[in-house]
Formats: structure tokens, C-alpha cells, sequence
């Protein structure tokens, strides 16, 4: 038996929040503010995986000039 995942083409603001552990407010501020990219689907806004992990490796990024 073959078991197929489907694998989310894009996520909720709830659900990026989940997978950085912010709160929904922090994430909602950081999509309005442009710091995690968006797309506007109706009345809805989305966020593309790759757009999460852009935000991800910037922040990394910033992290370790700083440390440096």
C-alpha cells in the first residue's frame, strides 16, 4: 500500500506562528511590516514555505553578524 503526503503549497499566519513559536500577533506585525513575505489570496492573507524560510535564514544571518 503507497501512502501520498501532500505537502502544503502555503501557510496561514496561525500556522507560521505556530512553526516559529510566535505568538499571532508578533507574526501578523512581521507580515504587515513586510519582514515575512506575503501573498493576498481573497480576504485572506498567505505565506509560501519559501517565503518562511527566507525570513529564517535572514534572521540567522542577522544573528551571527551580530555574534561575530
Amino acid at each position: 500500500m503507497t501512502t501520498t503526503v501532500i505537502q502544503p503549497k502555503w501557510h496561514t499566519t496561525r500556522e507560521v506562528a505556530a512553526m516559529l513559536g510566535y505568538g499571532l500577533s508578533k507574526t501578523k506585525m512581521l507580515v504587515l511590516t513586510g519582514e515575512i513575505r506575503s501573498i493576498k489570496d481573497g480576504g485572506s492573507r498567505r505565506i509560501l514555505p519559501r517565503y518562511v524560510d527566507e525570513y529564517v535564514e535572514r534572521r540567522a544571518r542577522l544573528a551571527e553578524e551580530e555574534a561575530a
